[in-house]
């Protein structure tokens, strides 16, 4: 059995005024060896919650191959016209669909496991006076990929 081991995780708290449900940027390094940066804390309908580090998928203009942000609707290279998906009206579920994770965790215990984690280090960094830049968790915990916590 496969161990992951959450050693530091760092919060760095965004600007209320800026974007309302975008609350921190976290870092969460495993095993202290393997760093995964950009995980967001994000303010849903139902509470806070982790997103995973992502990119905007891109499209190839067909004249000259530049790789363009989906939906588009000219090349950012040679101002070629794109071709717009047929669908009027985007949905929400559509625009999710834009952006792609670059690393994300592949059971749900494991997410659970990152998304507690990070949340806890958000709450400690939430409630200090005058919050700083970074903040380093104090503790590691031990994490087997399926679920369970070993001591």
């Amino acid at each position: 059995m496969i161990r992951v081991d959450v050693t530091e995780v760092r919060i760095m708290l965004r600007n209320k005024e800026s974007n309302k449900k975008l609350k921190a940027y976290a870092t969460v390094t495993f095993d202290s060896c393997f760093v995964v940066r950009d995980v967001k804390v994000i303010e849903g309908s139902k509470g806070l919650f982790v997103a995973m580090p992502s990119s905007k998928m891109k499209v190839s203009c067909p004249k000259c191959g530049h790789r363009n942000v989906v939906r588009s609707h000219f090349c950012s290279q040679c101002g070629n016209a794109l071709e717009q998906p047929r669908a009027a009206a985007v949905s929400e579920e559509n625009r999710q669909s834009e952006h792609k994770d670059i690393a994300h965790p592949i059971t749900p215990e494991c997410r659970e496991y990152i998304q507690k984690r990070v949340l806890e280090e958000y709450d400690k960094k939430a409630k200090e006076p005058g919050a700083g830049q970074t903040s380093e968790s104090s503790s590691a915990a031990d994490f087997s990929c399926n679920g369970e916590e070993n001591d």
